[in-house]
């Protein structure tokens, strides 16, 4: 029996998850923030209980964020030693970014009308708070510095704390997940647009990896004298 590419298989099993992301269910109110556990929270205590603060961002700051967001987690990535308001900040803009389409729809950071701005107001958010617990953490500190020093001359540059929106004095919290608005994607062309074609692309590799495979011409019949 032939094995099927690997490739085709690992592009059909990211295929797949996009697609179960585009068919989570809405509630009618709140859908787009979805509560998580918090880590050892006190017994007695609801299960929404709430984790890190992480405070606000500009939509100025939020583009100079997302610019700059490689190297800062480069930096966490390499951190030594860690500690676990590091890595509670890791894993919330680790989830974070995944429930917003890991910030791959077109216009989700600078576009303060699509449905995808307000979780990346929050995964960018985290990503800043990261960068600002590691300027505190022991070891050398000579490239977070550096790092935090180009980010701020760059925000001064774009005036970064003049450029508002409607989701720049909202705060965020490391137990609450925010998703997508999902309901207004089809009155947002762009992201209504960049997802259908996800779940096209999507759909052609399931496709391609389910389908009857046909044998190649001449194949299994007897060579003939």
């Amino acid at each position: 029996m032939m094995r099927r590419p690997k490739p085709l298989l690992a592009r059909t099993g990211r295929a797949l998850a996009v697609l179960i992301l585009l068919a989570a269910p809405l509630s009618p109110a709140g859908a787009h923030h979805l509560g998580v556990a918090h880590e050892g929270a006190p017994k007695g205590l609801p299960t929404q209980a709430k984790g890190l603060a992480i405070p606000n961002l500009t939509h100025g700051q939020m583009v100079v964020i997302a610019a700059n967001r490689p190297a800062i987690l480069r930096l966490a990535a390499d951190q030594t030693p860690t500690d676990p308001t590091l890595r509670r900040l890791q894993g919330y803009v680790s989830l974070q970014t995944f429930a917003c389409l890991w910030g791959l729809v077109p216009g989700a950071v600078e576009d303060e009308s699509s449905p995808f701005n307000e979780c990346s107001h929050a995964y960018l958010a985290g990503t800043k708070a990261l960068l600002m617990h590691l300027l505190a953490m022991p070891g050398d500190r000579a490239p977070v510095r550096a790092l935090a020093g180009t980010i701020e001359l760059e925000m001064m540059r774009n005036n970064a704390l003049l450029d508002l929106c409607r989701y720049s004095d909202e705060p965020f919290d490391t137990a609450d997940i925010v998703g997508p608005h999902w309901s207004e994607i089809p009155s947002h062309p762009k992201s209504a647009l960049s997802l259908a074609g996800v779940a096209g692309a999507a759909l052609s590799c399931l496709w391609l990896a389910v389908r009857p495979r046909r044998p190649a011409a001449g194949q299994g019949r007897g060579s003939q004298a």
